[in-house]
């Protein structure tokens, strides 16, 4: 079994429905073991303002990154997002952040991944769940690579809840 670290975003319609949504689908294929806080987060690399909701799940599974990619982009299609999407708003974004200890790489799928230790919105709330868990290919801890984050987007910790029960 792997434990895998899930980025989740939205910042098209209910966003928070959009974030719970993507929970309950994600619960369909794999254990969910932590959930972090939602982060209200700005845009990166897009020409819009409308905030992102973040936030970032653990989950145990037998799927190696192929496989774990190919039913997240189901999950994103069956909840509304339209493909290509980078840099523009979308209803749902999954990104597969880390597999705890492993490194894959193949033309399709970079892990852990290649901007993770670039992205604050990404950093804050791993940070909040694994702390000291470590990137594979740096070598650093999570707490390591937040402090030493350059982006300056700015990442708040919101209210919001979902409601969720994490046994499977």
């Amino acid at each position: 079994m792997y434990q895998v670290f899930l980025g989740l975003g939205s910042n098209l319609g209910d966003r928070l429905e959009n974030l719970s949504h993507a929970i309950t689908e994600i619960k369909s294929i794999s254990k969910i073991m932590t959930i972090s806080s939602i982060y209200e987060t700005e845009p990166v690399a897009m020409d819009i303002e409308k905030p992102f909701l973040n936030m970032v799940i653990s989950v145990e599974t037998s799927n190696e990154a192929p496989m774990l990619l190919a039913q997240i982009k189901k999950i994103e299609k069956k909840i509304g997002r339209k493909l290509p999407s980078h840099n523009e708003p979308r209803i749902i974004d999954i990104d597969i952040l880390m597999y705890r200890g492993v490194t894959y790489e193949d033309q399709s799928i970079t892990v852990p991944h290649p901007q993770l230790e670039n992205r604050r919105f990404a950093l804050q709330p791993l940070y909040e769940i694994a702390p000291t868990a470590v990137h594979p290919r740096s070598q650093k801890t999570i707490a390591t690579l937040l402090r030493n984050c350059r982006d300056t987007h700015k990442v708040t910790q919101t209210d919001f809840n979902i409601n969720y029960s994490i046994t499977n």
